[in-house]
């Protein structure tokens, strides 16, 4: 779900683009220092994020996400409302979440971890009616603060805030006004939210939709806490970037393993599996799917300062065993695009094709062998020249 930006970050926001364009500055001095004819890495791909907040920019800011390697420690906390009181054990509400664990760990080939944990499981009686926060009308970030205060507030006498890296607050069913689940994201400027001398910078308030998407939406949340957009549209239709190629796309969707630009971005794949094109001329790279460990996951076609076109293989297994095509997913990225403005856009290989039910046509998005796709603004084009169970080969070329 949406994440916005607190008012009071102005100054760090424009602290973060000053950063990001000295990162920038940098790495393309670096990349002119090179000899002629020396080889490309994979650091010449990367792009600089534009916008201050969540994007696909590889200079993420740690001091405001939280690294994605490593085992995060989540508390979870069930809270109840005077207008909303719960009726029900806190049983079935940790078990609907209790399977994002398993899915990050696959999603990130073992290297992101989420050690949920429920040392208090009765409910917490919040001060205020559930309907006094906002969420009916979107809920700004200082009312979600607010309700994550209220919270951590009421939970305090019962746990140990200084144990855990961040939080997850679940409702009962009866808060119906507690209607989506945004993610909360601390802003380093204020005094925020403290308990046990602990600052609690990140934290997920789960409503009623958690019911209608499942646990992934756990692991959507969790992402954004990594530094990682939204890409599904704020504006029209929902799923015309991506649809149900990535989490945080469609949560529902079929194929909803993490990009491998993703995996990039969050440490999960290394340099050494990204294949890097950032000047003119021609590569042939060998795939392997990014549902699987190991291998060459992505090759990358620098465009721009901020752009690039990524080719990865996909396969209908582990996470994505629902895929609707299976083959090359070729997607463009822009790491100065907002949230939400699609920073990423998959090409469709079959747009002409009816997709079969459950499947919308952008999920047989996948090119296959003997299969194109030719940017006409910037002349580079990726050829698919082979597939097997085992990946793909593509061949791409810069003029």
């Amino acid at each position: 779900m949406r994440t916005s930006p607190p008012r009071t970050r102005s100054r760090s926001l424009a602290v973060a683009a000053a950063l990001a364009a000295c990162l920038s500055t940098a790495t393309t001095a670096t990349a002119q220092e090179r000899e002629p004819g020396s080889p490309s890495t994979a650091a010449d791909c990367a792009l600089p994020g534009r916008t201050g907040w969540t994007d696909e920019g590889h200079d993420t800011d740690h001091a405001q996400f939280q690294h994605a390697t490593g085992t995060h420690r989540v508390l979870t906390l069930f809270v109840d409302f005077p207008d909303a009181p719960a009726t029900d054990s806190t049983d079935a509400y940790a078990a609907q979440l209790a399977p994002a664990a398993d899915w990050m760990r696959t999603a990130s080939y073992g290297r992101s971890r989420l050690d949920i944990a429920t040392p208090y499981r009765q409910w917490i009686r919040m001060p205020s009616d559930s309907t006094s926060y906002g969420f009916d009308r979107g809920i700004t970030f200082e009312a979600h603060e607010r309700y994550v205060r209220d919270a951590v507030t009421a939970a305090d006498p019962f746990v140990d805030f200084s144990r855990y890296d961040m939080v997850y607050i679940i409702p009962p069913k009866a808060a119906r006004a507690i209607s989506f689940s945004p993610t909360y994201l601390y802003d380093p400027a204020t005094s925020g939210v403290t308990a046990d001398g602990t600052r609690v910078k990140w934290a997920v308030t789960f409503g009623q939709d958690m019911w209608h998407w499942g646990y992934k939406v756990a692991d959507h949340e969790t992402g954004h806490t990594f530094g990682l957009p939204d890409l599904y549209a704020f504006t029209g239709e929902t799923h015309r970037y991506v649809s149900g190629w990535d989490l945080m796309g469609n949560i529902a969707g079929p194929a909803p393993q993490y990009l491998g630009w993703h995996s990039w971005k969050l440490g999960w794949i290394r340099d050494s599996q990204v294949a890097c094109l950032p000047a003119s001329g021609a590569r042939t790279v060998r795939l392997t799917p990014v549902e699987r460990p190991g291998g060459t996951k992505i090759a990358v076609i620098r465009t721009g300062e901020t752009t690039a076109y990524v080719a990865e293989s996909r396969r209908a297994e582990h996470n994505d065993r629902s895929a609707c095509s299976t083959g090359v997913l070729i997607y463009k990225v822009d790491s100065a695009n907002q949230t939400g403005d699609g920073p990423v856009r998959v090409i469709n290989a079959h747009p002409d094709t009816t997709p079969p039910s459950g499947c919308a046509p952008l999920d047989l998005a996948a090119f296959t062998p003997g299969q194109s796709f030719t940017d006409p603004a910037t002349g580079i084009h990726i050829d698919v020249l082979g597939g097997r169970l085992s990946g793909d080969t593509v061949r791409m070329g810069k003029p």
